[in-house]
C-alpha cells in the first residue's frame, strides 16, 4: 500500500474515497497520486499534444487545477505526500497507464451506489477498472470519518486459481491486524455438503501461515445475496472478491456477481485480481 491511486471527477464519492486513502496513507506511510481523467474530444488532443492554445481545452484544465489547489488544502491531507496527475485521455487505459507508471499498488475510489457500475464516478470505465486492474481496488461508498478494518468476509468457491487473490487478501488483512471470514455460499443450483466444502476450504488454505480466520458455509437463493446477509450478520468492515479480468468472476462469481456486490453493498468492497 506504499502508492495509493484515486481518480477523481471532484464529486462528494470521490472525496470520500479520497479521505479513506487519506487515512490509510497516513497510518502506512503511503504516496497518494489524486487522478483526474480530462474528457476532451479526439480532435482537441493532437492540440493539447502540440501546446496549442484551445480555449475549451486550456479551460478545463485551468479548472482542473484549481479543483486540485483545493482540495490540496484539505486538513486530512496535511502532512501527506499527494501527487496531481491530469489525464487528457478520458478511459480506462489512462487508469491503467498512470497505475503502472508509478508502480501503484493500490486503486482507492468512489461509487454513487445501487443505480449501477456505470453510474460510479468514473463514469462506465469503472467497471473496467474494477474487473481489469493488476492491483487490488478498494471501492468507497460513504463517509468514513474513521476507516478501521476488524471483520473481512472474503468469499470464493476456494478452487486453486483464487489462491493468489487469498494471498493478497491474506496480506492485507495483516496490514489491518483483520481477521478474515471465509465464506462459501451454498445455492440451490450449487450446492455442496457441508463435509464436501469444508475440506475444500482446508485444502486451500493449507499452504499458507495465516491463522487469523474463520471458516464459513452459507445457505441462499444466490451468491450475491449470500455475501450480502452474510456480511450483514457479522456486521463486517469489508467485503473482499475474486475477479477475473475480462473473463468477469471466474467459477464461483461468474456473470455480473462482483459488479452487483459494488453497486448493492452498503459496505466497503474490495477487488483482487486473479
Amino acid at each position: 500500500m506504499k502508492k495509493i491511486l484515486v481518480p477523481t471527477d471532484f464529486s462528494t464519492e470521490a472525496e470520500n474515497a479520497l479521505k479513506v486513502a487519506a487515512q490509510i496513507a497516513r497510518k502506512h506511510n503511503s504516496e497518494i497520486y489524486l487522478l483526474h481523467m480530462l474528457e476532451i474530444p479526439m480532435q482537441d488532443i493532437d492540440a493539447v499534444s502540440s501546446h496549442a492554445d484551445v480555449p475549451e481545452v486550456m479551460f478545463f484544465m485551468k479548472m482542473a487545477h484549481q479543483k486540485f489547489e483545493d482540495i490540496m488544502n484539505s486538513d486530512y491531507l496535511k502532512g501527506l505526500t499527494v501527487h496531481e496527475v491530469v489525464k487528457t485521455d478520458g478511459t480506462f487505459n489512462g487508469i491503467s497507464e498512470i497505475s503502472k507508471e508509478h508502480n501503484v499498488t493500490m486503486i482507492v475510489m468512489g461509487s454513487h451506489g445501487a443505480s449501477g457500475i456505470k453510474e460510479m464516478f468514473v463514469g462506465s470505465n469503472a467497471e473496467k477498472v474494477v474487473r481489469n486492474s493488476d492491483v487490488p481496488v478498494l471501492v468507497i461508498k460513504n463517509e468514513h470519518d474513521d476507516f478501521s478494518i476488524d471483520d473481512i468476509v472474503f468469499a470464493s468457491d476456494f478452487k486453486n486459481d483464487n489462491k493468489e487473490t487469498y494471498l493478497q487478501a491474506t496480506e492485507f488483512a495483516t496490514a489491518f491486524g483483520a481477521q478474515l471470514h471465509l465464506l462459501m455460499v451454498n445455492t440451490a443450483s450449487n450446492f455442496t455438503t457441508t463435509q464436501l466444502a469444508n475440506d475444500r476450504i482446508n485444502a486451500f488454505i493449507n499452504d499458507y501461515s495465516f491463522k487469523n480466520f474463520t471458516i464459513n458455509i452459507y445457505n441462499d437463493e444466490s451468491v450475491e445475496k449470500g455475501v450480502l446477509n452474510f456480511s450483514k450478520h457479522i456486521d463486517a468492515d469489508l467485503i473482499g472478491i475474486s475477479t477475473h479480468g475480462r473473463q468477469g468472476i471466474a467459477h464461483f462469481f461468474n456473470g455480473s456477481i462482483s459488479e452487483d456486490l459494488v453497486n448493492h453493498a452498503n459496505r466497503p468492497v474490495m477487488t483482487f485480481k486473479i
